[in-house]
């Protein structure tokens, strides 16, 4: 018998910002399965279920490790449904319409020798203290030996298409002309028919059988070459895309410029006319500043942060939602949209935020919309292969003497005005501009996020900021 503690903790797999999170060579059949009963046991005491929701992305290793999960959960004496290659928030959708959990197998963005388990409870995203549950569940399981064949059903994937299909009117999106930038993202099936089917003229770009782990929060020089390509070659009026598992939106504007994701987020939110928002630290002031919401919450990074905030803002306002800097818009509360009743789906979706940001521009380009909003110009890009314990000591030491950091790193002149400790080390400057380092909670990296008054100076602070620290580093 091996005992699901002591398996997880001896794994090398752990919980992030966003799931557990761990080297493909560490989510072994048994370690999989020890999540897996793990998750049941924490939450049963809470809900009633006969059965369990799987999907994965499409990583080579997510069907293997869905497998495991799978046959841990018949010896439990569950009966898991597999949908296959789908994206997050339609596997989500699909738990919380049916009222049962689900496991999705799927490292979103990060390095391609990794992968990640997602654990959504009948009502949504599990919670930190969920994860702290799962982690101490002293359960005995039996070894798996053999591994079931899976079969695909697809109703979660109609039920993700429909919950669009119904907000719009069929001709909704006719006379625009869409790429779809596909990769290898889990919903990419999906995506095309939604959009055909709301009258759009949709384009396929850049399909590829391998697996691209695309982060939505840093755009490669390749990809923003594309999609100025793509714009001139197709005359298209937007692209969209996603990350790996789907719930993070990648759009770019009909001059193939890619919208930072919390630029989409405000301009979604805004659409939808939502009241009150929770979003994390990082994301961009504009926020605030454009003045279009009655409230706003700043967070931890993180979905599960951003979803905890939504029970005190429901206290006092009825149309809540969230979103994050990668674009990820999790709608918090119920709201109706010309008429057509929207339920709140409390976890990432990429979806939702491209088709209310082409409902908001109407006829005009979205460009229109993007330059109306207060001029606050954020960038972020990481430092990979990155000790977390080192990022940590670095920004214990800047958080005491924050001017001594920014001379060391190549940033002596800025001076700091104060110190925000929410989430890594944000750095607010006397001229109002913004430097923020934080590890990642998914990886060996460090991230570092810019705000400024100008492009150029928010992508000076940032590559500067992170070749000066790893100076320090082979110091």
């Amino acid at each position: 018998m091996l005992n699901t503690k002591e398996v997880i903790q001896y794994s090398g797999v752990a919980f992030g910002t966003s799931g557990a999170r761990g080297l493909v060579s560490d989510f072994t059949s048994n370690v999989c399965a020890a999540f897996a009963s793990a998750f049941i046991s924490a939450i049963k005491p809470k809900f009633e279920f006969t059965q369990v929701a799987i999907a994965i992305d499409n990583r080579p290793s997510s069907i293997e490790m869905a497998r495991a999960c799978s046959a841990a959960l018949v010896n439990m004496g569950i009966r898991p449904i597999y949908f296959g290659v789908i994206p997050t928030p339609a596997l989500a959708y699909y738990c919380i319409k049916k009222r049962i959990p689900g496991i999705m197998v799927t490292g979103s963005h990060i390095p391609f020798d990794r992968n990640g388990l997602k654990f959504y409870r009948p009502d949504g995203e599990i919670t930190k203290a969920d994860e702290e549950r799962i982690l101490q569940q002293p359960l005995n399981i039996e070894p798996l030996n053999v591994l079931p064949l899976l079969n695909t059903d697809s109703s979660a994937s109609t039920e993700y298409i429909e919950r669009y299909l119904s907000m719009f009117d069929s001709n909704f999106l006719k006379g625009k002309r869409v790429g779809i930038y596909e990769h290898s993202s889990a919903g990419r099936d999906l995506y095309r028919v939604i959009f055909e089917k709301l009258g759009a003229e949709v384009f396929s770009l850049d399909r590829t059988n391998e697996f691209v782990p695309i982060d939505t929060e840093a755009v490669s020089e390749e990809d923003q070459k594309k999609a100025h390509d793509w714009t001139v070659e197709y005359q298209l009026d937007l692209i969209f895309s996603t990350d790996g598992d789907g719930d993070r939106p990648l759009v770019a504007d009909e001059k193939g410029r890619w919208l930072r994701g919390d630029i989409l987020g405000l301009l979604c939110a805004d659409a939808l006319h939502i009241e009150a928002l929770a979003v994390p630290v990082s994301c961009n002031t504009a926020i605030e500043h454009c003045g279009k919401f009655k409230k706003v919450e700043r967070t931890r990074i993180g979905s599960p942060y951003v979803i905890a905030a939504f029970d005190t803002l429901n206290q006092n306002y009825q149309r809540i939602a969230g979103f994050e800097a990668n674009g990820g818009f999790i709608l918090g509360s119920d709201l109706r949209v010309d008429g057509q009743m929207l339920y709140a789906l409390p976890t990432r979706d990429a979806v939702l935020p491209a088709l209310m940001l082409l409902k908001a521009t109407g006829l005009q380009p979205v460009s229109t919309l993007i330059n109306a909003l207060p001029e606050r110009y954020t960038f972020s890009e990481r430092i990979k292969d990155f000790p977390t314990e080192r990022s940590k000591e670095i920004l214990k030491k800047g958080a005491s003497e924050p001017d001594c950091l920014l001379s060391a790193i190549g940033l002596g002149g800025l001076t700091a005005a104060r110190i925000d400790l929410t989430d890594g080390l944000r750095i607010v400057l006397t001229n109002g501009d913004i430097i923020h380092f934080r590890p990642s909670g998914n990886a060996p990296e460090l991230r570092c996020y810019a705000e400024a008054s100008e492009a150029a100076l928010a992508r000076y602070y940032v590559f500067t900021g992170l070749n000066g620290i790893t100076s320090v580093m082979a110091k």
